[in-house]
């Protein structure tokens, strides 16, 4: 019988280029072992990206709590990451107006802090921050 081999999180992203990505993604798979918010993530772990590259997927409509999603109309919410001023905008598809709720407000944050540590600001605190808050 042979035992499985543990991959660390170095190895798991060897294949990523972007290093600064690499570093994080493997640090919040860490952080999420001791508790971290797989929603507070500014990693893609699915997509290998940072969050703000990829919110935007199908993959991270969650209807059930509201992540990418108008309660009101019952249908999906696009995400805008605007890079060179930082703004972040959802915004239903049908209605045309923000979503309300903490999982809006949730993913301003955590798209906020993706472009901030894919910039290289505050890349050593982003998932300390995310632990204590």
């Amino acid at each position: 019988m042979t035992t499985p081999l543990l991959i660390t999180g170095q190895e798991r992203y060897a294949d990523v280029r972007d290093r600064r990505l690499a570093a994080m993604l493997a640090e919040e798979d860490a952080a999420e072992e001791l508790g971290l918010n797989p929603l507070e993530r500014v990693s893609c772990r699915l997509h290998r990206r940072w969050l703000h590259h990829c919110v935007h997927s199908a993959d991270h409509v969650i209807k059930v709590t509201g992540h990418r999603w108008c309660r009101d109309c019952s249908s999906t919410a696009s995400v805008g990451v605007n890079e060179l001023t930082g703004d972040v905008l959802v915004c239903c598809e049908k209605c045309h107006q923000i979503p309300r709720g903490a999982a809006t407000q949730q993913i301003v944050r955590a798209c906020r802090a993706s472009l901030a540590a894919a910039q290289g600001f505050f890349a050593d605190q982003t998932t300390v921050v995310a632990l204590t808050s």
